[in-house]
């Protein structure tokens, strides 16, 4: 009885924290949608109207259709080869503006002017810029010179898009001119939307991003305030927390665990999701082929790489390299989840087990029949009616086109009814069960969340981005690691590693820590995108709460590792995997990650290599390294269930590449970043953003070769090593024992 009151109050605990933060983000929501950056139903100039409200919106539907996104970035948001647009837009109109200004007002050019005239000239320009030509929900009205710098910088960008640029791997010729036209009144909006002050703020609608001093964008008190509380409130909690873990948790943790798991046949349904398991390592090893790719163009954007940028651009290699991470991830998760589901019940299957079948072949065709269409819709080989619902929707990270959107959505909802009527067959649907469950059910429906609208564009950027980060933040930071915090609460017990109080408590814990930080925390995406600067606060300081439960789960991962180290244990490669996880999610999402959140730091390394360290190393750990491990945990079921060999030597080598690889990975990025950051605080993110910055750093960018190849050949050697496992392996004719 007592311990099911504990059980309760920690339910209690973690129950209302899910309730007030799920509150708070709704009203945030609410009051965010009415405040977003408004676009105008006419943008007018001295000889008429340049814009209107469809072309910004139909003009969004171009970016998207050609995937711009993926090869450079709007509002910070996309990819790093390219120019942020809105940063190029401002760059050029504050250029253009300069020498009209310096023509009209002291009839010479601007480069020839003293300082003192210079100074005049840019107090016009910034006036211009900040105060008169500036965003209103109806007619937003710019001055004749405005116009003119307009006009200039438009005819700029149409030429840029339409005949490429090598030196940012912009291929020509597959964007039309008048399509072009379209895309230049949606990154002009996006450059009203970042000079323009807020109503009643004397912060433009994007919190001063990007910092563009020419025109008196700097980063604001707001950001150096909420930075310094963010650093404090981390620092103390982190105490607190451990205080708690140590005082409280400790006491209880020397209560004896169960026998460990035992397996000596695999159900029906088991050996069904066996056949899920090639996919992963595969698509991990085509992704990480991508991600070499792309290095490449990096280092050397006018070359092209065994494959001619023709066939395959900048943009459609990205749109690989992000999606095939999604594929392999969730796939591997999937597996697993339905790999342990009948594991709860005893042996009991699902009733319909040829539903795994159907799930499998859905994700093959959704997986195949996606990537196809990222290629062709980069590519630009479908028409206006058809590169939404069968291309690449242009939108990162989710950019498969809506047809396979829906298909993604029919899949989870059948792996969910698959997990929760398996689970609901065991005896006793204990915590972690429940949790399993929940979080499942939670995992299939949020992901609909960057669906809206169903059938069309999402028109206003800023509220596409922000549910947009729904998904990519919400759906994979709070509900997949809620599915693996009940998941591995399971385990560690079923392994015989924990007692089942501790594993159950702890689990709640960590749902508490994640729900409470990681919900409003996704604000930390939305400083400098059109939003509120409420996210400043709220955003960076509560993102750097996110690594609290990464802490514990890494000094919990060391203990038992520690603890099981000494003796057989059968399942040691799938919690060497684990617990790789435990030790890259701390050093990506909770390092990295705590030091590229704080606002500050954001507003000036936004969009830069800096962040790549922080994404990678992430992405891998926290959710990369539990996809693995659970293929490991099958794949030794497996063996054990039909008394196969066993070799770790492959495993452990595939591990230990992998992962020196991915840590090395981050030192020249951060280094390049760093460059990248200077040039953003010294002169301005424009700057930042050209290859210029790039000079000097040849050696940074080509050294990357060593890390990628290392994470190419341990993808590699996990692809084989898998294989062999499940396919090859001869009869065990001896027991297995573990090295210690």
């Amino acid at each position: 009885m007592a311990e099911e009151r504990s059980y309760k109050k920690w339910f209690v605990t973690f129950l209302i924290g899910l309730i007030v933060a799920v509150l708070l983000f709704t009203g945030f929501t609410v009051y965010q949608i009415k405040n977003v950056p408004p676009i105008p139903k006419e943008v007018k100039g001295a000889t008429g109207t340049l814009y209107t409200y469809d072309d910004v919106v139909q003009g969004k539907a171009y970016f998207q259709k050609y995937v711009l996104m993926d090869q450079g970035s709007i509002l910070g948001n996309g990819g790093y080869i390219g120019p942020d647009y809105t940063a190029m837009m401002l760059d050029k109109k504050i250029r253009h503006l300069e020498e009209i200004y310096s023509q009209k007002m002291l009839s010479k050019n601007f480069d020839s002017l003293n300082p003192a005239e210079k100074a005049y000239i840019d107090a016009l320009v910034k006036k211009d810029m900040r105060e008169v030509s500036v965003l209103k929900p109806d007619t937003t009205q710019i001055t004749p010179e405005h116009e003119q710098a307009f006009l200039k910088a438009k005819q700029e960008l149409v030429e840029f898009l339409t005949k490429g640029n090598p030196n940012y791997s912009l291929i020509g010729g597959i964007i039309k001119p008048e399509e072009a036209e379209k895309i230049a009144a949606f990154v002009d909006w996006s450059a009203l939307v970042a000079a323009s002050p807020r109503p009643g703020s004397n912060l433009t609608y994007t919190n001063n991003w990007p910092p563009e001093p020419r025109i008196g964008l700097t980063a604001s008190f707001s950001s150096l305030a909420w930075s310094l509380v963010a650093v404090m409130a981390i620092w103390t909690l982190t105490i607190v927390v451990l205080w708690a873990f140590y005082d409280y948790f400790m006491k209880f943790n020397g209560e004896k665990p169960e026998p460990s798991l035992t397996i000596t046949s695999l159900t029906p349904m088991q050996q069904k999701v066996l056949k899920f398991v090639p996919l992963v390592p595969l698509f991990f090893f085509l992704q990480v082929v991508m991600g070499g790719y792309l290095a490449h163009l990096y280092a050397d954007p006018a070359h092209s790489w065994i494959i001619p940028q023709s066939l395959l651009p900048f943009n459609a290699a990205r749109s690989f390299h992000l999606n095939l991470a999604v594929l392999w991830i969730a796939i591997g998760w999937l597996a697993g989840g339905l790999f342990i589901a009948p594991l709860v019940t005893k042996g009991k299957d699902f009733k319909f087990p040829i539903a795994v079948d159907i799930l499998w072949i859905a994700l093959v065709i959704v997986g195949l029949g996606g990537l196809a269409g990222l290629w062709l819709g980069a590519l630009g080989k479908l028409p206006d009616n058809l590169w939404f619902w069968f291309g690449n929707e242009g939108r990162e990270y989710i950019e498969l086109g809506r047809l396979w959107d829906i298909g993604i959505v029919v899949g989870l909802v059948l792996w969910f009814a698959i997990v929760f009527f398996t689970i609901r067959k065991a005896e006793k649907i204990t915590p972690p069960l429940q949790m399993i469950i929940w979080s499942s059910f939670a995992i299939a429906v949020l992901y609909l969340a960057g669906m809206a609208p169903l059938t069309k564009i999402m028109p206003n950027f800023t509220v596409d981005d922000y549910f947009r980060w729904w998904v990519v933040h919400l759906w994979v930071e709070n509900t997949f690691e809620l599915f693996a915090a009940g998941t591995m609460a399971f385990l560690t017990v079923a392994l015989g590693l924990v007692s089942v109080r501790f594993a159950t408590i702890m689990m709640f814990f960590e749902a508490f820590l994640i729900v409470a930080t990681g919900t409003i925390g996704t604000g930390h995406h939305y400083f400098w995108m059109g939003e509120n600067e409420m996210w400043i606060a709220w955003g960076g300081v509560l993102s750097s709460l996110e690594p609290l439960p990464l802490v514990i789960l890494m000094v919990e991962a060391y203990k038992e590792y520690a603890h099981v180290s000494h003796k057989d244990f059968p399942f040691r490669m799938a919690f060497i995997w684990l617990a790789g996880s435990a030790f890259l999610n701390w050093l990506g999402a909770g390092f990295y990650g705590m030091i590229v959140n704080l606002p500050i730091v954001n507003y000036y390394e936004h969009g830069t290599y800096f962040g790549i360290a922080h994404g990678h190393v992430a992405l891998l750990g926290a959710f990369g390294y539990v996809a693995i491990a659970f293929l490991y945990f099958i794949v030794r079921a497996n063996a054990l269930a039909k008394g196969l060999h066993w070799d770790e030597k492959l495993s452990n080598l595939a591990f230990g590449l992998t992962t020196a690889g991915i840590f090395l990975y981050a030192i020249p990025t951060m280094v390049i970043g760093t460059k990248q950051f200077q040039w953003a605080y010294e002169i301005g993110y424009w700057a930042a953003r050209t290859r210029e910055v790039l000079e000097g750093l040849g050696f940074w960018m080509w050294i990357r070769i060593v890390p990628d190849a290392m994470i190419l050949i341990g993808s590699a050697l996990i692809l084989v090593d898998i294989v062999y496992k499940l396919y090859l392996s001869p009869k065990e004719s001896v027991s297995y024992k573990t090295s210690p």
